[in-house]
């Protein structure tokens, strides 16, 4: 199928759902439909697990039409995927799901059933991966070819990337702890700090609405290494003026936002580890006295990341997890706590199931890169995945 077939298949489609769509996205009945493409029906359930399902991971608030046309697209993208006979295996879905659910440090099945008991059906978390997989592998196998990453384009963003080693900076976090029924509430917050033209501002805000410990001083964080962040984080930094703020950015039960105060440039390069050993011991009650107290407890009892196998000895297994990870591969907002801790210290800023479990997180130490070859290969090659990744996303926003 040409190109310009695919180009307007895709455009009479989109004409379609204009044509076809308009139903009334605030319909009574959860199976009446709200929108249909090409035969296809979308229904108020679908609409409204969608929503509840992106509430969930923390994404910004979106209005129901926003989230009905992403639904329609998705619509588009299952047809086109399924003219061209391109499908997923069940063995490949549950690999999506598996490492979706990794991010919350989660299996699929505990994430299938926190979701359950937050009110979103299994079926809605394999349709939302499913077609993204889908759509992924469509892209890359019809255009994967056709781009051409030369040598000196990865050349260039390598000198780019290593460039950044010895660079630290100096910024201010605002953790704000979110859930499905305060979130259009956190939402209006941190789009009114964004609106923040000084650090003091940004620090009275921190004051007020941060739950990590760095609010005791306005949310400021001492100088850090750029490689100690964690990968996602680094970019958004190096973008940013002093004084300039993050968007929201969603990590598990809660927004974060950052201010760069300042950067500088070292003539000794950082240090770039090859994993980081951590632990992560869960404790029930969230962040009320009682929990907090039986943190503090564990904390004076230790020395060293050992020691709480002696403490969770007794306790199912699930509630002491010992990992030894990549920095690409640690969830975002444990590995921004683990950037601030030194071996053997500790951080209990983090909650997981809605803020009912306080995480206790304890660094037990970081493995330098042995081998720099090796490590510039998986640099080039990383760099080179990401220059096509950028490429092919692209082209997937031009077609729909």
């Amino acid at each position: 199928m040409s190109a310009k077939f695919l180009k307007h298949l895709i455009q009479s489609s989109a004409l379609a759902c204009m044509i076809l769509a308009p139903f009334s996205v605030f319909a009574q009945s959860p199976f009446e439909k709200v929108a249909q493409v090409n035969g296809s029906i979308i229904t108020q359930f679908e609409l409204d697990q969608r929503i509840l399902f992106l509430q969930l991971l923390g994404s910004p608030a979106s209005s129901n039409s926003d989230v009905l046309d992403e639904l329609i697209k998705d619509r588009l993208r299952q047809q086109i995927t399924k003219k061209f006979d391109i499908f997923l295996s069940e063995e490949a879905l549950q690999q999506g799901l598996t490492d979706f659910a990794a991010r919350a440090e989660l299996s699929s099945e505990e994430f299938i059933k926190q979701l359950k008991v937050d009110g979103v059906a299994r079926q809605t978390f394999r349709d939302f991966v499913t077609v993204s997989l889908v759509w992924r592998d469509y892209i890359r196998a019809r255009y994967g070819n056709s781009i051409d990453i030369t040598d000196d384009q990865v050349d260039r963003a390598v000198q780019s990337v290593s460039s950044n080693t010895g660079i630290d900076v100096l910024v201010s976090e605002i953790i704000i702890p979110t859930s499905p029924d305060i979130a259009s509430e956190v939402l209006e917050i941190a789009e009114e700090i964004m609106s923040s033209n000084s650090t003091t501002e940004f620090s009275e805000y921190a004051t007020r609405y941060s739950a990590t410990a760095s609010r005791e001083d306005g949310g400021r964080l001492d100088w850090v290494p750029l490689t100690d962040l964690p990968p996602q984080l680094r970019p958004i930094l190096l973008s940013l003026a002093p004084g300039e703020i993050t968007n929201p950015l969603p990590i598990p039960d809660a927004i974060a936002l950052f201010q760069l105060r300042d950067i500088r440039e070292r003539s000794v390069p950082a240090i770039r580890y090859s994993s980081i050993d951590y632990a992560v011991y869960l404790i029930g009650g969230g962040r009320s006295s009682e929990a907090l107290r039986r943190a503090q407890k564990v904390k004076a009892s230790i020395d060293r990341c050992d020691d709480l196998y002696g403490v969770a000895q007794n306790e199912p297994q699930a509630n002491l997890k010992r990992e030894n990870l990549s920095q690409s591969k640690i969830p975002r907002d444990i590995a921004l706590e683990l950037s601030k801790l030194d071996k053997n210290e500790v951080s209990t800023a983090l909650t997981r199931s809605n803020g009912s479990t306080l995480v206790f997180l304890m660094l037990c130490g970081r493995t330098p890169a042995l081998s720099q070859s090796e490590d510039d290969k998986a640099t080039r090659e990383a760099v080179a995945a990401q220059l096509l990744n950028t490429r092919l996303s692209a082209l997937s926003n031009t077609l729909l």
